[in-house]
């Protein structure tokens, strides 16, 4: 593999990107908004300066990343006709996923790979909108991407096991540790995770503790580097709320129905550090 497309410059996307640029692939990152892109190029940018400050890249590695990347606002017109790998990094949504994978379908070559970034959407689903369900998977990194080693490497119904290995070594030579894992609501991370913090939010809810008290318990008593609460704050609440629907509905468990406190607050447009305010002011 040489050419690999993101498309989405978001948080996760731009992340991406600067992870496949920095590792001497040519990098096309497509969005809709220009603005997002100019955003993205300028956040890689700070993030390679940062490593350069900590000595763990040179300036001449900085402006090879850089110049790895090209933008496109208009997807038909990108790197994708002609790039082995897209990975799609757009928000959670199944029908914009599958129009983005169908349109993928029949832009890229035969061979091309078509990951998803997705963080609990089936990935069996995603594939069936497209000819070519043995070439779809999951590539499901976690943020911040350029320091997080993880990916899962998600198996959809008829993912091959030639591209399945394929994408284990990609990772591998990303500087990643691969995880495979099969095609079931949440995955492993958000099927074991998001229960969590939906269980630290009905604490909340029920009264039983504070924000900060139910944080410091797990942080203090179970050793983790942040808070339920916290993390939920920094994952975003709409997410949170999104991933235990897809746990709720995929199961039809109600042990995994969103905590109330949890929809009034991403209804009220409390979704966590990205708006301002969630179970913390920022």
């Amino acid at each position: 593999m040489k050419q690999v497309t993101v498309i989405g410059a978001g948080t996760m996307g731009n992340g991406i990107a600067q992870v496949f640029a920095s590792s001497g692939f040519e990098v096309g990152l497509v969005d809709r908004n220009q603005e997002a892109l100019d955003r993205a190029l300028a956040t890689i940018e700070k993030n390679l300066n940062r490593l350069i400050k900590k000595e763990r890249i040179t300036e001449a590695d900085k402006v090879l990343a850089l110049e790895n990347i090209t933008t496109h606002t208009d997807l038909k017109q990108s790197t994708a006709a002609t790039s082995d790998l897209v990975v799609e990094a757009v928000f959670e949504d199944l029908k914009v996923k599958e129009s983005i994978f169908g349109t993928l379908d029949e832009l890229c070559k035969e061979e091309t790979i078509l990951a998803s970034n997705t963080s609990s959407i089936s990935i069996t689903k995603i594939a069936a909108a497209t000819n070519r369900p043995d070439k779809v998977i999951g590539m499901h990194f976690f943020n911040p991407v350029p320091i997080m080693k993880l990916v899962e490497v998600v198996r959809g119904y008829a993912t091959s096991d030639e591209v399945t290995q394929q994408i284990i070594e990609l990772s591998k030579q990303l500087g990643k540790v691969p995880v495979e894992v099969n095609d079931y609501p949440g995955f492993v991370s958000n099927r074991v995770l998001m229960p969590m913090i939906n269980e630290a939010i009905c604490t909340l809810h029920e009264g039983v503790a504070g924000v900060e008290e139910i944080d410091t318990v797990m942080k203090l008593g179970m050793a983790h580097p942040m808070g339920p609460l916290q993390l939920a704050d920094f994952i975003g609440l709409d997410v949170c709320q999104s991933i235990m629907e897809v746990l709720y509905h995929g199961f039809g468990n109600p042990k995994y129905a969103p905590s109330p406190l949890l929809v009034n607050m991403v209804s009220a447009g409390k979704l966590g550090r990205k708006s301002g305010e969630g179970f913390y002011t920022y």
